[in-house]
């Protein structure tokens, strides 16, 4: 095609990060075929190059969005359009590599330049080759696997503020989960996060099996844009080609959606709700709705973090969220809430694919929790307790010790025994509600009163 020999220097403005660029009518002829979002390659005069993005066609001019700034480019500068949109490496080889912003390798490695690329920004599921989703994804976290089940093609985000261990717990489940394939997406890291989240899954021996896009907060804001799509169209080739279950980990979406408000003031977009654009609930729900079980093939999941500045759940980029995906793991002071927690596909798993005690071991004990949330006010109001109050105060201790605490890692069948063990050391069989044929087969008798070490 003629346009990738055909270098462009009627540059006519640069303001911010954008170049506006006339594309001579002398070519006009000859069928330049620019479209929007096609890469183009932008080179000044001393030799340096930087890799642009078409944002705007009007006429024959067009706007591109430079990746790496319009810092030192001159007014002289050429630009050539290279006829294709971004494309990310997609092979076994990318496997324990890390890439960054723009989907170079940045651990050090061989750049990957023979092996196959693919484009980031393919069509949506066809939605007759969706599957029902079914199928348990494990993690070893009492208050997902117990309460909140994590689904396979399920889409959900971890709500929280700032200063909670988020990351911590993201790379957590990214080496506990019993997936086939991790692929990490890190919006706007900073380097301890960074080096957090890569020593972790080299220390955990799951290096092997998983795929790091990262974009540190030194980096580019425009890039920031990219890494979600680079990493959902390597874990959609994953599921379909190769019939993997991928798990898709993603932090912070709240930086990604102020990249998107970034790079839309300055393109001059009028902006809707605190500033960000109108088009802000389309976009996230583009990227999560990437999360699919393929019919024949493997599955894609996805777990991203959404951080809620102020601790406002109303901030358009949580609340946009959680009209998209399905339900949200409420994370504050170092524990997941399960008032706040929810898994709307739970019930596809529960009692089907898990133990028949399941659904009634979660119910008693949430329902048991709230009594305890109650107890705890009319003991901070000091109110006289009943005795059946300093039960359920008693329970409400061990259940956030044993069960709320992030840090406990147990597998789903520890915790339905450590469930029936906790209503053991705090009630009668006749307080518990539950069905008789249950209580007859689970409910410990010979440790009845005594409390685990």
């Amino acid at each position: 095609m003629i346009e990738h020999m055909v270098r462009h220097y009627k540059i006519l403005s640069i303001v911010g990060n954008i170049i506006t660029v006339n594309v001579d009518s002398a070519f006009a002829s000859q069928e330049i075929t620019t479209r929007f979002g096609d890469l183009a390659e932008v080179e000044d005069v001393n030799g340096s190059e930087s890799l642009a993005q078409v944002i705007k066609i009007d006429g024959s001019k067009v706007a591109l969005q430079v990746f790496s700034g319009t810092r030192g480019i001159s007014t002289a500068a050429s630009v050539r359009f290279l006829g294709h949109s971004m494309r990310v490496t997609y092979s076994a080889n990318i496997l324990g590599r890390i890439f960054n912003g723009t989907g170079e390798p940045m651990d050090g490695g061989s750049t990957l330049k023979p092996d196959p690329k693919v484009t980031i920004n393919g069509a949506s599921v066809n939605p007759m080759k969706r599957v029902l989703a079914s199928k348990m994804i494990r993690t070893q976290v009492p208050m997902i696997d117990l309460f909140n089940c994590l689904v396979e093609s399920q889409k959900i985000p971890i709500f929280s503020i700032s200063g909670e261990p988020f990351n911590a717990f993201l790379a957590r489940i990214g080496i506990q989960a019993d997936a086939d394939i991790v692929v990490f997406a890190g919006l706007g890291l900073i380097f301890d996060d960074f080096h957090y989240f890569r020593s972790q899954f080299e220390e955990a021996g799951v290096f092997a099996r998983t795929v790091m896009f990262c974009n540190l907060a030194s980096d580019p804001i425009v890039e920031r844009l990219l890494v979600p799509d680079m990493a959902l169209a390597v874990a959609e080739r994953f599921a379909v080609e190769e019939g993997k279950r991928v798990l898709v980990l993603m932090t912070d979406m709240t930086a990604y959606a102020d990249a998107m408000k970034e790079v839309g003031i300055s393109m001059e977009h009028v902006p809707s709700n605190r500033g960000y654009m109108g088009d802000l609930y389309s976009q996230l729900a583009r990227r999560y709705e990437k999360a699919c079980d393929y019919k024949g093939a493997g599955s894609v999941t996805i777990l991203s973090v959404t951080t809620m500045p102020g601790n406002d759940v109303t901030h358009p980029v949580p609340d946009n969220t959680g009209y998209i995906t399905e339900g949200q793991f409420y994370l504050h002071d170092g524990m997941l809430d399960p008032f706040g927690s929810l898994s709307r596909l739970k019930q596809h798993v529960i009692g089907k694919v898990t133990r028949e005690d399941h659904a009634q071991i979660m119910n008693t004990m949430i329902r048991f929790y709230a009594g305890s949330v109650d107890a705890e006010q009319k003991q901070a109001m000091a109110f006289d307790l009943s005795d059946y109050d300093k039960k359920l105060l008693r329970f409400g201790q061990l259940f956030k010790k044993r069960f709320m605490d992030i840090n406990v890692s147990i597998s789903l069948e520890q915790a339905l025994d450590l469930g029936w063990q906790t209503l053991a050391e705090c009630f009668e069989e006749s307080e518990l509600l539950m069905k008789q044929a249950l209580i007859d087969k689970y409910f410990p008798k010979k440790n009845h009163g005594q409390t685990l070490a």
